[in-house]
């Protein structure tokens, strides 16, 4: 069976869900045409509230009879399916309300949450070319070797670089209308380049990214987790957003180079998560400096210091620096992250330092390597 995500009708579903109705959706097709509402863009947001759904549409209608023909349409897909009530609410796409905050007050706000995972960080980053999956996979597989429970999702849906880093191309297995993650090193991974050829652009608007990234939150079989690590796609666009707002987040950890141009980007990063009241654990300084493989001799090829000097300013933990080694490249390149391919590596160790005050800040508790002293970050 080809793990592809799941298409209208080829599921018989008994809990109604924000993803069980988007997927109902695809089947609706606007009135007069033959591209479902999903594919046009105009699902603008889906709540369930106690098998009650409200549906949100963005759309110019000139034809006043529209409205009342797609809540009949709506309603035939959902009702099947056990809903109880339908609202269909459309409102113009150039005016269109983002959804609303989440709160006790709010009876439609609703989260993607993992009972499996007792924590989900987000790794993520302002700008892109900072280094922030390689950081990802790199934290990922350095607390899977610490005996954690870790697996990682690669949310970057237009430029997925998971399937490469770890070696892996095959599609995943569904079993039970759940798709099985793939595993590499000791970690359950996903990503939505597993489930495409690696060339293949995802030309996709904003809600479809969106109901891509619910359904590979909700509908994968993760198991039981300590941890799952998310790569977020750079920037602070609609996937953050929804990550940020749709996912019970533990806390975002935010990956800059040192240079002015990197840390601005960063600002805006952390800022983000802050608006979308998701802690920020602190940040990172990747590519933080390179040493001569034959010399020794050290450059600051990217300045020195400015994520820790940001950190202090923007009243967060400075959590560590990656330097910038080729080794690191080629084994990212190789598929062979380094962390697990050569962990006793000063770039492993790098990461593993990273990974101990992560979980410490999450956790509470320490992480200390087999057979060695607890690593601990001053």
């Amino acid at each position: 069976m080809d793990a592809t995500l799941p298409t209208p009708g080829s599921l018989e579903r008994t809990d109604l869900t924000a993803d069980v109705v988007t997927d109902a959706l695809r089947g609706v097709c606007y009135p007069g045409l033959t591209k479902d509402l999903v594919s046009f863009g105009m699902v603008e947001h889906v709540s369930v509230c106690d098998q009650h759904v409200k549906v949100r549409l963005a759309l110019h209608a000139r034809d006043a009879s529209v409205k009342s023909r797609l809540e009949v349409a709506i309603s035939d897909a959902l009702r099947p399916l056990g809903a109880a009530g339908v609202v269909v609410e459309i409102v113009p796409p150039t005016r269109a309300a983002p959804p609303a905050a989440r709160g006790r007050g709010d009876p439609w706000a609703e989260q993607v949450t993992l009972a499996s995972a007792r924590h989900v960080i987000a790794i993520g980053a302002g700008k892109g070319g900072v280094g922030k999956s390689t950081v990802a996979v790199n934290l990922a597989l350095a607390l899977a070797r610490e005996g954690v429970k870790t697996a990682l999702l690669d949310a970057d849906i237009y430029g997925p670089s998971l399937p490469r880093m770890i070696g892996l191309s095959r599609k995943p297995e569904v079993r039970n209308d759940k798709m099985i993650p793939l595993q590499a090193w000791g970690l359950s991974c996903m990503s939505i380049g597993f489930l495409v050829d690696e060339e293949t652009p995802m030309i996709w608007r904003g809600p479809m990214v969106m109901g891509a990234l619910e359904q590979m939150m909700g509908q994968v079989a993760w198991g039981a987790l300590d941890i799952l690590v998310v790569d977020m796609p750079p920037g602070t666009g609609d996937a953050q957003l929804t990550m940020a707002q749709r996912v019970a987040l533990t806390g975002a950890v935010i990956v800059s180079t040192p240079q002015d141009i990197a840390l601005i980007d960063a600002r805006r990063g952390v800022r983000m998560f802050e608006k979308t009241k998701v802690p920020v654990l602190g940040l990172v300084e990747n590519m933080s400096f390179y040493c001569c493989p034959n010399c020794g001799h050290r450059a600051d090829i990217f300045g020195h210091g400015g994520a820790k000097a940001e950190a202090v300013r923007l009243g967060t933990e400075f959590l560590g620096e990656i330097p910038l080694l080729l080794d690191i490249r080629v084994a990212s390149d190789a598929g062979t992250p380094i962390a697990a391919s050569a962990p006793e590596s000063d770039a492993a160790k790098a990461y593993a330092a990273l990974a101990a005050r992560v979980w410490e800040k999450v956790s509470g508790t320490a992480v200390a390597r087999a057979g060695g002293p607890r690593i601990v970050i001053d």
